[in-house]
């Protein structure tokens, strides 16, 4: 059952996109997929009646849904008939409020995935943001990660274009994939779209209510002929001035005005569970990346913590669980961690469940002092030992897989 609605779905979403003729931008990666989708959605819909995906819908189930317009409806009969009633009402009839950008972020587990989606919308512009290994465990090596990873690439339509991470070694070796002109962007001399003096203020306080300004990102965004100050409020990290960087690579491409994208980015918010600021107990503060995590994203969260600088007396604590789907590259990858841990200024090391414990290995291998660290089979036996033990100005990164 499951695999014919998959194949009603694929089928239904394909006819659609033939129908309408929406552009569609698809953005692929290990990291910052979901960053750059929101900032590349908030840029076009400037100009453009943009969808894009709800949630985490980047599958073979998310993205003829989001195509459709609809939510899954799980095991609900009822529920999948009235999605296919939706597609069919698109396909019968004419509708002219169908939005004229697709904004799709493209996830693959295993070989063959991003051909499946390309089949159902191949992209006029395609965005790679940056390779790790993740989900590896499904491929014979990283390169084969990659060469899925850079099907997108080659699945550029006739005419389109590419927009590619220069500050990632391997996404930027990946140019060679497509035949369509390529657009880098990054804080790397040689991107087209390149961001300078990076700069992250903070309130000194932690006592703020959701929604109010916690922390100020700047930096300059230099195009080939312009140059503009982009201001993220709440939003941390070179990770998503990375996203902001990409969204206005792509917004160029269809003429969209630089001072209209700064207008546009500077009302992009936050995601929960991706490097959100958070009061916490005590007079603390939660750097919340917990969604999920892989290499990249586990050093570029170390890198913001490393960019707080408590009150005396307080510290910076890493919260880090286990780092999933990695295959043969875990023990080495969660140790790489640790050597980092040990480089970032980080006061105390908490890890949880039993992978995570190679973090810890890691750090101590690397130097860092056995009395700073914590090791816990569960998060909750963690987040009650945190409990009695943070304290004021204390600053907590919490980030793992969802299933540490």
């Amino acid at each position: 059952m499951k695999q014919l609605i998959l194949r009603l779905l694929a089928w239904k979403a394909r006819k659609i996109v033939e129908k309408y003729k929406p552009t569609v931008v698809a953005i692929t990666g290990s990291v910052g997929k979901t960053s750059t989708r929101n900032a590349i959605a908030a840029v076009l819909g400037a100009k453009f009646a943009v969808r894009t995906n709800a949630e985490n819908y980047n599958n073979e189930f998310g993205i003829p849904l989001t195509i459709i317009g609809e939510m899954s409806p799980g095991r609900s009969v009822l529920g999948w008939l009235k999605v296919f009633a939706t597609a069919d009402r698109l396909l019968l009839g004419s509708d002219a409020s169908y939005p004229n950008m697709l904004v799709l972020e493209y996830g693959i587990d295993r070989p063959g995935d991003m051909n499946v989606l390309c089949d159902i919308a191949a992209p006029d512009v395609s965005v790679l943001t940056a390779i790790s290994p993740v989900h590896v465990e499904n491929f014979p090596d990283l390169q084969g990660l990659m060469q899925e990873k850079g099907t997108l690439l080659s699945r550029t339509k006739p005419g389109g274009r590419a927009v590619v991470n220069a500050d990632d070694e391997r996404a930027l070796s990946m140019r060679s994939m497509t035949n369509a002109h390529v657009t880098t962007y990054g804080f790397a001399p040689s991107a087209e779209v390149r961001g300078e003096q990076y700069q992250l203020r903070t309130r000194e306080d932690f006592s703020f209510e959701p929604g109010e300004a916690f922390s100020e990102m700047t930096f300059e965004a230099i195009t080939p002929q312009e140059r503009a100050t982009v201001s993220l409020s709440n939003l941390l990290g070179r990770a998503q001035a990375s996203a902001a960087l990409a969204a206005i690579a792509v917004g160029r491409l269809f003429d969209i005005p630089l001072q209209t994208m700064m207008t546009r980015l500077g009302d992009v918010t936050g995601q929960p569970g991706r490097m959100r600021p958070i009061p916490g107990i005590k007079g603390s503060l939660i750097l919340d990346d917990s969604y999920n995590a892989a290499p990249a994203s586990m050093r570029a969260a170390l890198d913001v913590l490393s960019q707080f600088h408590p009150a005396e007396g307080a510290k910076r604590i890493a919260v880090l669980g286990k780092m999933a789907e990695l295959g043969a590259l875990s023990e080495q990858e969660h140790r790489a961690i640790g050597a980092q841990v040990a480089q970032s200024g980080v006061d105390l090391l908490v890890t949880c469940t039993e992978p995570a414990q190679d973090i810890r290995r890691g750090a101590l291998d690397a130097g860092f002092p056995e009395g700073q660290t914590q090791h816990f089979a569960t998060s909750d036996d963690a987040g009650r030992w945190l409990d009695f033990h943070i304290k004021k100005g204390d600053v907590i990164l919490v980030k793992g897989s969802q299933s540490a």
